[in-house]
Formats: structure tokens, C-alpha cells, sequence
């Protein structure tokens, strides 16, 4: 049945979920609005109580607090819904950023929406538009994706379903997985430009653009700390004309035409060869030495 939420109509039988976005570093980033819903409603909903604590407290808040996450959202989650139907108002904030990506905030949401309960949602930080923005792969068209799955085999069985995705694609990491996962991406993938973004807002920033398997180096050979946000270039367009001249073409005679027609360098051709079969550059140089 359709439904027509005029979000700023006095709504006088339930009260308002308001969705609002917390810094994911920089406390700067906090909005006037953001802070004047937080200090009205009756109750804040936070995904982690302590943190949430620490940005009410630099900006002079003192609603009260109730904790809402993954492990308590069964029980957390009907109370909220109750003082809802009660007319209360309820500010839902996460650990960082905009609430409902990637945490449990959205399934508090929907129950909302359930019960027909006003849902007023405010701009504000997002870790995944903010690496986006800055990486310099385009941005016409995207693809959020979030956090992969922890096992290898449900992460890679995901990044395969993935490949032929065309748009950028926008990934979150722990840093205790990131090694794992670039060097999963860069198996499934091949080789394609990439951004790890690190530690966004805060004082150790840092953008690390290059290739993918640039970007593997990079991450055995650093110390891995913060969090992270991927940005992965989209497949590229297989141009047919370009694809079928190789295909009677053994790997190495495919890599062998490139050194002796177009005089290219050993390093050269088994880069060229990996595009043209979207294989990783590992992959080609292992099987041309050892065939």
C-alpha cells in the first residue's frame, strides 16, 4: 500500500527516527543540524555507547543514550520501536558515519518503516563517497559493495561474481584482512588500477593509488594500521576485433609475438599479455618461465 511521509508535517500519534551521520574522524565534519537533532530528541540509539559518548561530550550534549548493535539488536531494537509508537524521538547514530551502511542500523529502519513511523534521515560523513571522490577512477557510475566475506572461499566466490562488473567498485577492510583481500582481488581481478584509502579525516590520511598488484607490494611491505576503503577500476570493455587475433595462440607464443613483433621488453610483453587475457601479470610471468 503506497505510503506518503511528508517528513516536517507535525506527526502527533508516533514519534521520528532521525538517521544522523557522526565524523568518521574529523569532529569537524559534525553538522549544525546533526548536533541540534541530537541535542532534541528524547533518546540516541548508538551502535558503540563509549565512542558516542566522547562526541557528545565535546559538543555539550546530554540526551540520553541507549545502546543498539549487531549483538543487542533483538532486544535493543523493540524498545526503540516502542517509544517510537509513544511519539518519542529517536536519534540513530553508528560508530561513524552515515547510519545503515554496512551495520545494524538498517534493519532498525525498516521496522520503523513497519510500524509506519516517520523516518528523517540527515547528510553527513560517509567514509565510502569521501574515498571515491578523491580517488580519480570515475565516478559517473559506481559500485558499493561494503565488506566482503571473511572466509577465503566465500570472498573470493564473491569477488568472482564481481569481475565483469563495469563500474568503479567501492570496498570496506579491516587492516587485519587487507593484505589477504588485495592479494584475492589481484588472483581474481587482474592487473587494474586501485586506491587504498586510509585513516579518512584524520591526521595520517593517506591515498595509495596505483595498480593492483602495486597495491599488493604496497601492503606486504608496510605496516598496516586503520581502517580502510577500497577503490577498484571496473572491468574494461572487451573490444572482440582485439580479443580473437590470440586466440590460436599458446601463453607463451601469445608473449613471445609481442617480444619479437612489437620489440617489447620480457617485463612489457607479459604486462600486455596479462591484459589482454585479464590474468594477473603473476599468473603469465609463472606459466611463460616455466613452460
Amino acid at each position: 500500500m503506497l505510503w506518503q511521509q511528508k517528513s516536517f508535517t507535525e506527526h502527533k500519534d508516533k514519534g521520528t527516527l532521525y538517521i544522523v551521520p557522526t565524523p568518521i574522524g574529523n569532529l569537524e565534519d559534525m553538522t549544525f543540524r546533526a548536533v541540534r537533532v541530537l541535542k532534541e530528541v528524547d533518546m540516541i540509539a548508538a551502535e558503540d555507547t563509549r565512542q558516542t559518548k566522547k562526541l557528545l561530550n565535546y559538543f555539550d550534549i546530554h540526551t540520553p543514550v541507549m545502546s543498539y548493535h549487531e549483538h543487542n539488536k533483538y532486544t535493543s531494537g523493540p524498545q526503540i520501536i516502542e517509544r517510537l509508537k509513544e511519539g518519542k524521538s529517536v536519534a540513530l547514530v553508528s560508530d561513524a558515519g552515515m547510519p545503515g551502511i554496512s551495520d545494524p542500523g538498517h534493519e532498525l529502519i525498516v521496522s520503523a518503516l513497519k510500524e509506519r513511523c516517520t523516518v528523517v534521515p540527515l547528510p553527513g560523513a560517509n567514509a565510502a563517497l569521501t574515498a571515491l571522490v578523491a580517488s580519480g577512477l570515475p565516478t559517473d557510475h559506481f559500485y558499493f559493495f561494503g565488506f566482503l566475506e571473511r572466509t577465503k572461499k566465500e570472498k573470493k566466490r564473491q569477488l568472482e561474481s564481481l569481475k565483469t562488473v563495469r563500474e568503479t567498485m567501492v570496498f570496506y577492510e579491516a587492516p587485519h584482512r587487507l593484505k589477504e583481500t588485495l592479494a584475492m582481488m589481484y588472483e581474481v581481478f587482474g592487473e587494474r588500477r586501485a586506491v587504498i584509502c586510509r585513516e579518512l579525516t584524520k591526521r595520517f590520511e593517506e591515498f595509495i593509488r596505483g595498480n593492483l598488484s602495486e597495491a599488493v607490494e604496497w601492503a606486504e611491505t608496510n605496516e598496516i594500521r586503520g581502517e580502510f576503503c577500497l577503490i577498484i577500476e571496473g572491468a574494461q570493455e572487451v573490444n572482440e576485433e582485439k580479443e580473437t587475433w590470440w586466440h590460436s595462440l599458446t601463453l607463451v607464443e601469445h608473449v613471445e609475438y609481442y617480444i619479437k613483433e612489437k620489440r617489447l621488453s620480457t617485463k612489457e610483453a607479459i604486462k600486455q599479455t596479462a591484459k589482454d587475457r585479464n590474468m594477473s601479470k603473476r599468473d603469465v610471468y609463472q606459466k611463460y618461465h616455466n613452460e
